[in-house]
């Protein structure tokens, strides 16, 4: 990516929830789910990133350890951080994951409260459709 200027990477702050390095995980994500970083795309180094953040580069250089096991990004020894190329599909399974684990929730939530399967389809059914309006 040529123009630097678009990514949104901040901000961090020790005041938001989470560690720090989960938010510069969140943030990298966000600008690949948005378009602004595209598979093959160099990222800020982790001392730049940093800098720019006003975070420690131990915080930076967690985070992108933890985005390259995820198979998110990629590094090249002396030359720096990349996107991966299958990006999107390890950010795709790691959301539908997360998606899974909220419908077994979800699921266990409407046993509680005896709803039944037709009821909670029907509920899910109507979620939907207010989020395509909105």
């Amino acid at each position: 990516m040529d123009d630097r200027s678009s990514l949104r990477f901040g901000p961090i702050s020790s005041a938001a929830e989470g560690p720090l390095y989960q938010q510069v995980i969140a943030a990298v994500v966000r600008e690949i789910g948005a378009g602004r970083l595209a598979p093959g795309d160099m990222l800020p180094s982790v001392r730049k990133l940093a800098s720019d953040l006003l975070v420690s580069v131990i915080t930076t250089k967690r985070a992108y350890d933890d985005l390259e096991r995820a198979g998110v990004i990629y590094s090249r020894q002396g030359v720096g951080a990349f996107v991966a190329p299958a990006a999107s599909d390890a950010l795709r399974s790691d959301a539908l994951d997360h998606l899974k684990t909220a419908l077994r929730d979800a699921i266990a939530a409407a046993a509680r409260a005896n709803v039944s399967d037709t009821q909670l389809i029907q509920i899910l059914r109507t979620l939907i459709e207010e989020a395509h309006r909105t």
